[in-house]
């Protein structure tokens, strides 16, 4: 039988936190959360920024190709033909990866400010969950961060097909900033093996645990 919905946590919650958030990433490896401190201007403003980016012409957001596969712009292709990506493979090539672009310097500033943001965020996440797993310290401090952005080409002919296949990310954390005109997110629950809905919700963020947060317990 499958267990409830993915966990909702608030990150303003004073006591138990910790404990709250290790919970959900051992029974779930994802959760939701409210009260994250990131300005609902700035997660707007950042929303228009990358569509504004995905209506580059094709030519120009090649500019920022990557040898490495998943890395810079990810075109549709015959796999994902729904699918199309951009990423700043950490934050420290945010100008490098503006000026390929010719990104205005508003757009830049509210990159710049939501790269920022997010980070000290995963930072707080991070120091929760060491909080709850009863370590000290801030092993987090200096991580490596990338920004992608995602768009899916749908029309109502492609609805209920695949966007992204099956994956597991393979970084420590996530932090989505989901769509409300595009759903579909959805996740596998351990104990069932179903899949299960991970519907949008204003105002909320959605954290999900890599494969580098997985950790096999000793006997």
């Amino acid at each position: 039988m499958a267990t409830e919905g993915v966990p909702v946590i608030d990150m303003q919650k004073v006591e138990g936190l910790g404990e709250e958030v290790v919970k959900a990433c051992e029974e779930w490896g994802c959760f939701r959360i409210v009260n994250h401190g990131i300005p609902m201007e700035l997660l707007a403003d950042m929303k228009v920024v990358a569509a504004s980016l995905f209506d580059l012409p094709e030519e120009i957001k090649r500019r920022t190709v990557d040898a490495e596969p998943g890395k810079g712009y990810v075109g549709r292709n015959l796999v994902t033909p729904f699918y199309e990506g951009l990423s700043i493979d950490g934050i420290s090539s945010t100008d490098e990866f503006c000026d390929r672009l010719d990104v205005s310097g508003h757009q830049r500033e509210i990159m710049q400010r939501y790269i920022k943001a997010i980070r000290n965020l995963a930072g707080h996440i991070g120091r929760k969950l060491m909080e709850g797993s009863g370590l000290a310290g801030d092993l987090f401090d200096g991580w490596y961060c990338q920004l992608r952005m995602n768009k899916y080409h749908y029309c109502p002919e492609s609805v209920g097909l695949t966007g992204v296949g099956l994956h597991s990310d393979p970084s420590f954390l996530t932090i989505l900033q989901d769509d409300e005109n595009v759903n579909g997110l959805q996740l596998v629950d351990k104990l069932c093996g179903e899949f299960v809905p991970v519907d949008y919700v204003p105002g909320t963020l959605v954290v999900n645990v890599g494969d580098i947060g997985k950790v096999t317990p000793q006997p």
